[in-house]
């Protein structure tokens, strides 16, 4: 669609970001009628859209005649670098984050678990945590989201078993997902019995014939449910949805009661889109780092950042992977992203989090990369010097070690701390090219977690070897990022009303994992899916009921 095509009209809504907040709202809305136009700062991956497949753009773009940073805007990407202000020697990197048609569910490895009870009332396990600033509990519960939940499990094609320590609130499949691999299989049946209770991951997946599980990469087998293909797509194609894909929103314009319009580049060219409602969900990054570069009299301190805590309490899960070698040697094909057990979520009184399937690994090539990189922003530049030299020995003998293992990834709880932030814009707001600055330390009683996790691992894989792969506290590995425009009843305490409207103005949404409160233990996808189908019931007139305080 070219810009020219929006006529200067006022769409019903304008929404900035396709991912599994913005496409899901998106998709309700218009199945309801009104006009949605969708902006998204990557280019399109939809079907015909000539776009990276099937592999990691790194591992590709030079054979189609692309550069790094082509390769990854075909590939769903974010390109661009970010500035990590954490420690005493300033660092770049691009993290691993969508940012095309469907965001990062693009990319992500479809498992689509629903929060516990428990994550809706995070001081319950963390009553020791007063220095942090944690709310109480969030402005609903897992009641006011179970219908949402059921919703959107339909609505992503959800498969897969049940967890079998949810009890009653155990949802019902439409599918089962198919059987374990041998090696998968041994895993889980040797957890078993040591006491875990491994399921069937729930996946949005439609498991064809070949398939990959294409984490980390676009789907190339149309077989991946993320936001694009089961929301934005039936949006455009049958409900009259418009896209501008390569469209950057550089501005929020607002005055102190609405916002009036949004500023946006596109192949080289400035114009100005409005709808009657303007949601942002650019995800829990670029959404703060937008409003807070959007300053004007009206906002001095970035739009809707009346609170003073937009960018604020930024979250990431730690994550650490396992890659255990069992006596079975795992299929060289296949989704391996098959089981994962929630023993360790609340362990002897702690709040840790998942145990998961990760699926493949990257390319040993990828991964020596990364090692050397790591090695470069330590101390230890002269290491990574000697390992450049090796390097094209290492990648292989990577690729033949993990092919040899299954990958499990541990998922543990982050919690907001407002020091842990999205930092406002400092340089190039005129071109819309801002560069996005983080501060983020991982606090005393979140390395104790990180411990705790460890230990508990090391004693469930004693009967295997296994390499851990520690990623929880490097801030380049950021996954999951939420809370940076959290939702809540105290206009002071959130930057969001309950219902995911901004506090300071009437006609602004934000619904990305930004309105998070705290992180819970799992993945996040489903939950920002539903809470988009709940804002999309309020946005529409119809009855919610709302059961937390």
């Amino acid at each position: 669609m070219n810009e020219t095509a929006t006529g200067g009209q006022e769409w019903d809504a304008v929404i900035v970001g396709t991912g599994p907040g913005g496409a899901t709202l998106g998709h309700a809305l218009a199945t309801a009628g009104w006009r949605v136009l969708f902006c998204e700062m990557g280019r399109s991956s939809l079907v015909n859209a000539p776009a990276l497949r099937g592999e990691y753009p790194e591992m590709s773009h030079s054979s189609v005649g692309l550069s790094l940073a082509d390769g990854l805007r075909f590939g769903g990407r974010y390109p661009r670098p970010i500035r990590d202000l954490s420690a005493d020697k300033e660092k770049q990197f691009v993290p691993f984050i969508g940012a095309g048609t469907g965001g990062s569910s693009a990319l992500y490895g479809m498992v689509l678990e629903r929060f516990f009870p428990a994550d809706f009332e995070p001081r319950v396990h963390h009553p020791e945590l007063a220095e942090s600033s944690l709310p109480v509990t969030w402005p609903i519960g897992y009641a006011d989201l179970q219908p949402y939940y059921e919703a959107a499990e339909r609505l992503y094609g959800v498969r897969g078993g049940g967890d079998p320590l949810r009890g009653e609130l155990q949802p019902e499949r439409i599918a089962v997902s198919p059987p374990m691999s041998c090696a998968a299989r041994e895993l889980a049946d040797g957890l078993a019995r040591q006491g875990m209770h491994p399921y069937p991951l729930p996946l949005g997946c439609e498991f064809v014939p070949g398939c990959k599980g294409c984490q980390g990469f676009l789907c190339a087998a149309n077989c991946k449910n993320d936001s694009a293909r089961a929301c934005l797509e039936p949006a455009i194609a049958h409900h009259g949805a418009q896209l501008l894909d390569e469209c950057e929103v550089v501005e929020v314009e607002a005055d102190r009661e609405r916002v009036t319009g949004l500023v946006c580049r596109r192949a080289g060219r400035q114009f100005r889109v409005s709808g009657r409602i303007v949601v942002i969900a650019a995800g829990a990054l670029s959404t703060p780092a937008l409003l807070l570069q959007s300053r004007s009299d009206s906002w001095p301190n970035g739009v809707g950042n009346g609170s003073g805590l937009v960018g604020k309490n930024l979250m990431r899960h730690f994550i650490d992977l396992y890659a255990v070698f069992s006596r079975t040697k795992p299929e060289c094909s296949g989704n391996t992203k098959e089981f994962g057990f929630n023993d360790l979520y609340v362990t002897d009184g702690i709040k840790l989090g998942a145990v998961q399937s990760f699926g493949k690994l990257p390319p040993g090539a990828m991964i020596a990369d990364d090692l050397q990189r790591d090695l470069r922003h330590g101390v230890h530049a002269v290491a990574a010097a000697a390992f450049g030299l090796v390097k094209p020995m290492v990648r292989p003998l990577l690729d033949q070690l993990f092919s040899r293992a299954t990958i499990l990834a541990t998922i543990i709880e982050d919690l907001p701390y407002a020091a842990n932030c999205v930092l406002p814009p400092s340089e190039g707001r005129e071109l819309g090219l801002a560069t996005m600055s983080i501060r983020y330390t991982v606090r005393q009683a979140e390395a104790q977690r990180i411990a705790a996790m460890r230990s508990r691992m090391k004693a469930l894989l004693r009967p295997w070897r296994y390499i851990l792969i520690k990623q929880a506290e490097n801030n380049e590995r950021i996954a999951h990022a939420c809370g940076t425009c959290r939702f809540g009843d105290d206009p002071a305490q959130s930057v969001l009303d309950v219902n995911n409207r901004c506090h300071d103005l009437e006609n602004l949404y934000i619904v990305d994992a930004s309105f998070f409160p705290s992180s819970g233990g799992t993945n996040p996808a489903l939950t920002i899916a539903a809470n988009a189908l709940r804002v999309a019931d309020h946005l529409l007139g119809k009855r919610t009921v709302r059961t937390a305080a």
